[in-house]
């Protein structure tokens, strides 16, 4: 045994006593801002579907079309690989997991559409389709046929349209009460938000339906819809996205990026507007920022091109929708919208292969850093929460099982979940950066 060192210090107990009270209020206030991702499973997409033609078998018949092109255009593996210039490794797996997952569950988040895919109806058409929805969805969640999220979209709050939106609103979420109560995975969407005071409206309307109906407070969350200049930049230079995460108290759950009418409101000419626009993706760059860590999820936007038509077109259309979905998702955009049957296997695809290609490393990885066996990455806390994560994404889409993972990470689930969600203090106490 060496010579024990000798341990001295200068500041006195007091020091460190004072800058901990001063610096309490800032710790309060990082917990109640920045609580961190919570932790529960994000969907892979959105589908919207226009209030007037949901129905009962709407998810059903989504599955059964998209297998249906699958049948027709890319009836193997081998040729669905040919269109999208998978891997041979990558082919059988990813196609394999694909159809399964549209013949289980072929969408993961579905919303009925009362704004731009409803259009103006006379308001008792939209008051007994507003209730026709709450009707089917609370019927879903009772049989067991339901998506894990499902909900509305809403018109937006301004002035030309605000009492009509409201009315909806009132007429869905009472219509679900009367059937039995909220679902766990509802979720409601508030369109074209361009100022924090509209997100505050939204806040109290929750309020006072809540209150009417008896629920605990904070029980109905929303996401918010990036559509406007003024949703990213104020006419103060300042960041307008961020005031609309705090001005939700709580309830924010998603920013959702609207393609196309963002991209309107730039001026960007109808043949450019997508999402690799320099401008699409400024815009989902200031929104990630500003949702960093205050478990507000993200979403990207759609492409309007549909993969109908003949088989050339169809290829077409899902190789770029196979493309933009793969580079979202490099990107931390985890979420996107599907507005066809058709982009359903496209979406599954690139979502499958993306968690596949990058499995074995991650896992590798995570092992090596639970395990302290060292290697050639040198990896930190921060980045053991991101591997942790992502194996876990891949495991709630179907993209992987949780027995492979087990095996090569050696990991439970609840352990995996304790590395992607850590106390703060964890992930500065023993790192560098």
């Amino acid at each position: 045994m060496g010579q024990q060192q000798k341990v001295s210090t200068s500041l006195a107990a007091a020091v460190s006593e004072d800058i901990g009270a001063a610096l309490a209020p800032v710790d309060a206030e990082l917990e109640r801002r920045y609580p961190g991702d919570p932790g529960t499973r994000q969907p892979v997409h959105t589908v919207y579907v226009p209030g007037d033609l949901f129905a009962a078998d709407t998810i059903r018949t989504w599955g059964e079309q998209a297998l249906a092109a699958l049948d027709e255009h890319a009836p193997d593996a081998g040729s669905f690989a040919a269109v999208l210039g998978l891997d041979d490794e990558l082919a059988g797996p990813v196609y394999d997991r694909m159809r399964a997952k549209l013949e289980r569950e072929p969408v993961e988040d579905l919303r009925v559409d009362f704004e731009d895919g409803y259009g103006q109806r006379p308001d008792a058409e939209e008051d007994e389709a507003a209730a026709r929805a709450a009707r089917l969805i609370a019927e879903a969640y009772a049989r067991g046929t339901a998506a894990p999220y499902m909900g509305m979209r809403m018109k937006c709050l301004e002035a030309a349209v605000r009492e009509r939106g409201i009315r909806t609103l009132d007429v869905f979420l009472t219509g679900l009460m009367e059937a039995g109560g909220l679902p766990e995975g509802l979720v409601l969407t508030l369109p074209k938000v361009t100022y924090a005071e509209q997100v505050t409206a939204m806040v109290r309307l929750l309020d006072a339906f809540e209150e009417a109906r008896g629920l605990e407070p904070g029980r109905i969350g929303f996401e918010i819809q990036i559509e406007t200049s003024q949703s990213i930049l104020a006419d103060d230079g300042t960041a307008t996205v961020a005031r609309m995460i705090r001005a939700a108290e709580g309830r924010a759950t998603g920013l959702h990026y609207g393609t196309f009418d963002y991209s309107a409101c730039l001026g960007v000419s109808a043949a450019y507007q997508a999402g690799d626009h320099p401008a699409a993706d400024h815009a989902k760059a200031v929104m990630q920022v500003a949702a960093a860590g205050t478990g507000v999820r993200l979403s990207d936007g759609s492409t309007n091109v549909l993969p109908v038509g003949p088989a050339e077109q169809v290829h077409a259309a899902w190789r770029l929708h196979y493309g933009l979905t793969r580079r979202a998702l490099a990107r931390a955009y985890y979420q996107g919208w599907d507005m066809h049957p058709g982009h359903l296997p496209t979406r599954y695809a690139a979502v499958f292969a993306f968690y596949r290609e990058g499995f074995e490393p991650a896992a590798d990885r995570l092992a090596r850093y639970a395990n302290r066996a060292g290697g050639a990455i040198m990896d930190e806390p921060a980045t053991a929460k991101a591997l942790s994560g992502y194996l876990l994404r891949g495991l709630d889409c179907g993209a992987l099982d949780l027995a492979e993972v087990t095996r090569l990470t050696g990991l439970t689930r609840p352990e995996l979940e304790g590395f992607a969600a850590p106390r703060r203090g964890d992930l500065t106490a023993s790192s560098a950066g």
